[in-house]
């Protein structure tokens, strides 16, 4: 009887020793000058067409796009944020296109 107590308790000793994890290398804190410098700005105006985000504003006219893609993106807090305040103060569909894409993209936050 003294035996398969012996034997159990061996056998669960050496299951519970085969599941422990080996000591892991500790994580070395990175260095400043592994850490980008800044963030990347964007470059001021309209951004080139292949480097715009996609949204389908088809029927819509190109700068109602451009304010809703501007706006929409501004509002996500993405890179590509950016308003226009030259095109926004005088151009009637930059700014209905920016107010739209900013109030609807916040939205979906």
């Amino acid at each position: 009887m003294r035996i398969f107590l012996f034997m159990g308790l061996a056998s669960v000793i050496v299951l519970v020793s085969a599941c422990s994890s080996t000591p892991q290398k500790p994580v070395s804190s990175p260095t400043p000058s592994s850490l980008p410098a800044k963030k990347p700005q964007r470059p001021a105006g309209p951004l080139p067409e292949s480097a715009k985000p996609k949204y389908n504003l088809t029927g819509y006219p190109v700068n109602t796009q451009q304010g809703y893609i501007d706006g929409c993106e501004t509002a996500k807090r993405t890179n590509w944020a950016f308003k226009d305040l030259n095109r926004y103060d005088k151009d009637d569909q930059y700014r209905m296109g920016w107010d739209d894409g900013f109030a609807i993209c916040k939205m979906k936050k």
